[in-house]
């Protein structure tokens, strides 16, 4: 029993084996632990500390009430209205009385520069052609004529676009003829006034420049109001526009130029409501500085010297006046007669350019003179009446400068002409020789026309 016991033990449990060791020569050797390198300090990259950019903090809008966005709501539609009345206004008829005016004045300038011109056109041009002053100045009036009908057609409220640019374009022009050795500069007797090519074309930037301070003038005025009765706004920025522009001019020199700049200037901030005691103050500044020009500086004192006596240097100095005072003279009550001047052949100088008036005077007399001088004022009258009915005060102030700009220019041209005032370089609107000059004061006739277009309606009789 036992023995069968002890072989059922044995089935049940089979001997264990016990794990075949591994020769020593083919046990693994342990791993030796490779000796560590000592670590490297790393290479830490400089960080330039740079200020971290503030993000500003969004500003929360202001929540808009009802009647604000009302208001603003109305005044968008506004001036959405007044654009849309603006664009119908402008295709209304010009002011007819004003455009037959410069017509007429333009004719009678043209014929009495052919009058005027042909003796020195013949003796002085290459082909001894007596009619070369004319021809030249009828291109022009046919494109002056061209320009003043289309500017009429515009909008004007479209200049205040360009006041800017036209400001700047002027003081690089005035700028630029005053460099010396420019060659496209042109000097005649002493004064730089020029740019031009050749005999091809040439102009004058102080004409630019002078349309330049009106409409930029006109521009600013009209968007500040009653700011213009302090200093810091209504007299100091246009102070120094005007100094700057007029001094470039009068280093030319140009003396009557930029007396005609500083008087269109101060006439517009004048009409734009600046303080009267500033008025007077400029005033007595303008006279101090006409008495430096005039008696100090050398240039226009040997000019007031024989403005005053021209009969002490009758062939010399004081020649140029006292031959105007002859030509004047010599036509009387009724004249010598349409062509028929004597004075014009070489005697009196400039007598097609700044001294045309006098050749006017000898052939048509006092009478023809005066109806002249009745023209032109007719002319500006009826600028002014254009100005006082203007749509808005941009437009008034357009007007205002432009015709001021005539005004000024035809009565320094004829006092100067009659002894009146010292004699300077200034012409006749629409009479004198230069072409370029021409063209614009035509153009600046078509400002007048836009503006009338938009006039308020008037009431007959």
């Amino acid at each position: 029993m036992a023995a069968r016991g002890s072989g059922s033990a044995a089935r049940r449990d089979p001997p264990r084996r016990e794990p075949q060791r591994r020769p020593v020569q083919q046990r693994r050797k342990p791993v030796q632990s490779q000796q560590r390198r000592p670590a490297q300090p790393r290479q830490q990259s400089v960080v330039i500390p740079f200020p971290a950019p503030q993000q500003r903090p969004k500003q929360r809008r202001r929540p808009i009430s009802r009647e604000e966005a009302r208001r603003r709501q109305e005044i968008r539609l506004h001036q959405q209205a007044m654009e849309e009345q603006s664009r119908e206004l402008a295709k209304g008829p010009i002011d007819l009385p004003f455009g037959l005016l410069v017509l007429l004045l333009m004719s009678i300038g043209l014929v009495m520069l052919l009058s005027a011109s042909f003796p020195s056109s013949y003796y002085n041009t290459r082909n001894n052609n007596p009619t070369y002053y004319f021809i030249r100045q009828g291109v022009f009036a046919i494109m002056g004529i061209a320009g003043m009908l289309f500017i009429g057609k515009i909008n004007y409220q479209r200049f205040r676009g360009m006041a800017k640019t036209l400001l700047y374009v002027s003081i690089f022009l005035l700028i630029f003829v005053a460099i010396p050795g420019n060659p496209v500069a042109v000097t005649v007797k002493g004064a730089t006034r020029w740019i031009g090519v050749g005999e091809l074309f040439s102009f004058q930037p102080s004409e630019i420049a002078k349309m330049a301070i009106v409409i930029y003038f006109s521009d600013s005025i009209s968007k500040k109001k009653d700011l213009m009765r302090s200093f810091r706004y209504g007299i100091l920025p246009y102070a120094a526009i005007l100094v700057a522009t007029a001094g470039l001019v009068a280093i030319e020199p140009h003396l009557s130029g930029a007396i005609l700049i500083l008087g269109v200037g101060a006439a517009l901030m004048l009409v734009g409501g600046i303080n009267w005691a500033w008025v007077f103050g400029a005033l007595g500044g303008a006279a101090a500085m006409l008495y430096f020009a005039l008696f100090v500086v050398g240039y226009n004192t040997s000019r007031i010297q024989f403005w005053l006596n021209p009969w002490a240097d009758a062939q010399d100095k004081g020649y140029q006046l006292s031959q105007s005072l002859i030509t004047i003279g010599s036509g009387g009550l009724l004249g010598v007669g349409l062509g028929k001047s004597r004075q014009k052949f070489l005697f009196l100088p400039e007598e097609h350019n700044d001294f045309i008036f006098a050749i006017i005077c000898e052939e048509l007399g006092l009478i023809g003179a005066s109806i002249i001088m009745l023209l032109f004022a007719a002319l500006i009258l009826r600028g002014y009446w254009i100005a006082l009915h203007a749509r808005d005060r941009f437009g008034s102030l357009l007007v205002i400068g432009v015709t001021t700009l005539i005004a000024m220019q035809t009565f320094l041209n004829i006092g100067v002409v009659t002894g009146l005032l010292p004699t300077t370089g200034i012409s006749l609107p629409f009479f004198s020789y230069g072409g370029t000059a021409l063209s614009i004061q035509l153009a600046e006739m078509g400002v007048v026309l836009s503006v009338s277009r938009q006039m308020k309606p008037t009431r007959a009789g």
